[in-house]
């Protein structure tokens, strides 16, 4: 970064880390021993599809390699979906207790459309929670910020913001939270959450 980059207030991107998603177990076991949200097993994916062959035939190896695990665990095979955005949605299910091949699961889709030149397309990854009341949450990672933030809906399209930010100091220790609240966008609707 240079001196007119400095003086202009421009900053370098933050770079993906897609490593940072498994922060996330252990995330879970705060989240479950101090709020009492528990993991849901569920996960997705978001990202802009594309046309062409080159991205059908991620999409299809990322499907084959997701459904093979899942078939091999007796889980269920993974869903694709697409929202009022245009975005497209992949929805990975384990058992809520294994939180660690669920995130190995999203690790695996971010990294083979990244790995095929399709990083610039992937939005975000999210993992689910209740609680014993029923209420959502879910932990979002952003791709190209590398961080994550809390997103607590509360029935229409309305956030529990309180909740949030107790869950962001809960979590603060176990991964990178995104510090600027303006980027804490929602996910209506998420498959997962």
């Amino acid at each position: 970064m240079g001196f007119l980059d400095t003086l202009l207030g421009r900053s370098k991107p933050v770079r993906p880390d897609l490593d940072q998603l498994f922060g996330l177990p252990s995330a879970a076991v705060t989240l479950t021993a101090a709020a009492g949200f528990t993991p849901t097993g569920e996960g997705s994916v978001c990202f802009a599809a594309v046309e062409g062959g080159a991205f059908a035939q991620l999409k299809d190896e990322v499907q084959g390699l997701l459904d093979a695990g899942a078939a091999q665990d007796g889980g269920l095979p993974v869903e694709f979906s697409r929202d009022s955005y245009g975005y497209t949605w992949l929805l990975s299910r384990h058992a809520p207790e294994d939180v660690t091949g669920l995130v190995t699961d999203l690790h695996a889709v971010n990294s083979v459309l990244e790995g095929g030149g399709f990083g610039p397309q992937l939005l975000c990854s999210l993992v689910g929670f209740r609680d014993a009341e029923g209420r959502s949450l879910a932990l979002v990672y952003l791709y190209k910020r590398g961080t994550f933030y809390p997103f607590a809906p509360r029935g229409g399209e309305r956030r529990d913001n309180a909740l949030e930010l107790q869950v962001k100091a809960m979590v603060a220790n176990d991964l990178r939270v995104e510090e600027d609240l303006s980027r804490w966008f929602p996910v209506w609707g998420a498959p997962g959450l």
